[in-house]
């Protein structure tokens, strides 16, 4: 059997490991030192991201998908029968049930993860959970334009894309804006977006969230290290890096850094990297946003902010987008 005999199709667009290398080369040439947190997603750190979601700081993760299983009746008026659902960075899958379960009669759903291994068994894990929906698989990186095949069964289904877990955080202000837009080019006209967003508070229960007393968010953030050396055949020392979080107030988000522990030299592919003790690699954003803000940047992007759900905390928000 092959890796997607559940699936209706895969797609390979996985980008090639010269694009990796040359990403790595080109954030630790930049002044303050940079890695690309999409690279975050190998096999080993999307089960990492996994253990992450199930943490007792890590709020996100259940407060969203609480809601979601809150709001599923008002989710599926809004989204109608017969949809093809893309989700941008597929994960566990345990989100999209929530949607799913909640639909009428969805015409089919599509993954859509940088990597790939993860990507087959979360796909394949739902294609046999919900025999009767269309589930296809497409290795991307979603920053970057792809397209992907109408529903077999319904080819004019209307497009929603899902994008949970304020992953939208992850990118720039103008990143952000440039990925809505381009997810609004492959929804179309009359497409529709639920996208979950993490919104502003108290800075303690950020950097909780985010540097976890286990240790496990400190592992995800470092296997990016580990990742570059065996990939890349560099030479990071992960014994001389550590794990440090910082909630930047002027731009409103936690930033996670690797940190390096002493003066060292790194060398990848022939180039040698110094680093000053106590010097930083920039690895992640996570953007926190009040609702009208995100709303502003939405319909900038060409969307039409329709609804918008929040937990009865106010940590977390889910908005359901339309592209006019």
């Amino acid at each position: 059997m092959s890796s997607h005999a559940l699936l209706e199709s895969f797609d390979d667009l996985e980008p090639e490991t010269d694009d990796f290398l040359s990403e790595v080369l080109t954030g630790l040439r930049a002044t303050r030192k940079t890695l690309p947190c999409k690279f975050f997603y190998d096999e080993k750190g999307s089960k990492l991201f996994d253990r992450i979601c199930d943490l007792p700081e890590y709020y996100p993760t259940r407060t969203e998908t609480a809601l979601l299983q809150d709001i599923g009746g008002e989710v599926a008026d809004c989204i109608g029968p017969h949809a093809q659902i893309i989700e941008y960075g597929c994960g566990s899958v345990r989100k999209i049930r929530r949607v799913v379960d909640a639909l009428v009669d969805p015409a089919a759903y599509v993954a859509v993860d940088i990597s790939k291994e993860h990507l087959l068994a979360a796909a394949n894990m739902l294609a046999s959970d919900y025999p009767d929906l269309e589930v296809h698989a497409v290795c991307a990186d979603f920053t970057k334009p792809f397209d992907v095949s109408p529903p077999t069964s319904y080819p004019e289904a209307r497009r929603i894309g899902f994008f949970p877990g304020s992953t939208l955080g992850n990118f720039t202000k103008e990143e952000a804006c440039a990925f809505l837009s381009g997810a609004a080019e492959l929804l179309g006209t009359g497409g529709g977006m639920l996208i979950g967003i993490d919104l502003k508070k108290d800075i303690a229960i950020l950097k909780a969230a985010y540097d976890d007393a286990a240790g496990v968010t400190a592992a995800f953030n470092m296997n990016l290290l580990d990742r570059i050396n065996r990939e890349l055949g560099a030479n990071f020392d992960l014994d001389q890096f550590e794990h440090h979080v910082v909630y930047n107030d002027d731009v409103g988000r936690i930033e996670m850094h690797l940190r390096s522990l002493s003066s060292q030299t790194v060398t990848i592919d022939g180039s040698a990297f110094e680093f000053k003790a106590g010097e930083t690699i920039h690895t992640e954003n996570s953007h926190k946003y009040d609702i009208e803000g995100f709303q502003a940047m939405a319909r900038d992007a060409g969307f039409e902010p329709q609804r918008v759900w929040t937990d009865s905390d106010d940590l977390f928000s889910v908005h359901f987008l339309t592209v006019p």
